[in-house]
C-alpha cells in the first residue's frame, strides 16, 4: 500500500505529498519524511541539508519571493505545522515552457501535507491565520551571495494572493524586482 498520496500542478516539477495518517481517540500520528517512502513513491532523491522553521504572529504575514541561484540553488518541503498558509511557486527554470508561471495551493495543520518546491523556483507564502508556525527542509544552505527574489505582487505573476490588501512584509520583499526585470537567474542549465 503506498504511504504517500502526491499530487501534480499544471506546472511540473512541484508536487503536493500527503502521508497516510494513523488516528485513534488521542488523535493521530504520521511521518511527515522517510526516505524510503518517498523513494518508493518515485520522487526525486534529495538530500535535504537543513530544517528551517518560521513563525509568523499575524495573519496576511507574507514571506517571498525567495530563490537561491546556482551553485547553491535551494529545493524546498514545506509544512504548516500550525495555523494554515497559501503557499505559491513562479517557475524560473530556463527553457522551462512554464517559465513565468506561477502556482499555489493552500496548506494547513490539518492534513499534514507537505510541498515539494524544486529549485529553479521562487517561492513564498502568506499566513492566513494568526500564530502560524512553518516547517520547512532544503537541499543547501543559506547562501546570501546566491539569494534573489521576485516582487510578490507582480501583475505579470497575477498570484491572488487570498490577503493582499492586509499583506505585512519585510522591507526587502517590498524591493525585490519583477519577473520582467530579473532576466534568467538560473542560467543555461537550470535545475
Amino acid at each position: 500500500m503506498t504511504k504517500l498520496q502526491v499530487t501534480t500542478f499544471d506546472i511540473e516539477g512541484p508536487l503536493l505529498v500527503r502521508p497516510r495518517r494513523h488516528g485513534d481517540d488521542r488523535g493521530w500520528f504520521c511521518e511527515t519524511w522517510n526516505r524510503r517512502d518517498w523513494i518508493a513513491a518515485g520522487l526525486p532523491d534529495i538530500e535535504w541539508v537543513q530544517d528551517n522553521m518560521a513563525f509568523s504572529a499575524t495573519a496576511g504575514t507574507l514571506r517571498g519571493l525567495h530563490f537561491q541561484t546556482p551553485p547553491r540553488a535551494q529545493a524546498k518541503l514545506v509544512q504548516a505545522v500550525r495555523g494554515s498558509i497559501y503557499d505559491a511557486m513562479v517557475d524560473l527554470r530556463p527553457g522551462s515552457p512554464t517559465y513565468g508561471r506561477a502556482v499555489g495551493v493552500e496548506l494547513n495543520e490539518s492534513d499534514a501535507a507537505s510541498l515539494y518546491v524544486p529549485a529553479g523556483f521562487a517561492h513564498g507564502y502568506q499566513t492566513l491565520t494568526p500564530d502560524t508556525l512553518v516547517s520547512y527542509k532544503v537541499s543547501d544552505v543559506y547562501a546570501p551571495e546566491c539569494e534573489g527574489g521576485l516582487l510578490w505582487k507582480d501583475p505579470d505573476l497575477a498570484i491572488p494572493w487570498p490577503m493582499e490588501t492586509k499583506a505585512v512584509l519585510a522591507e526587502r520583499d517590498t524591493t525585490w524586482p519583477a519577473l520582467a526585470a530579473v532576466g534568467n537567474p538560473f542560467g543555461a542549465s537550470g535545475d
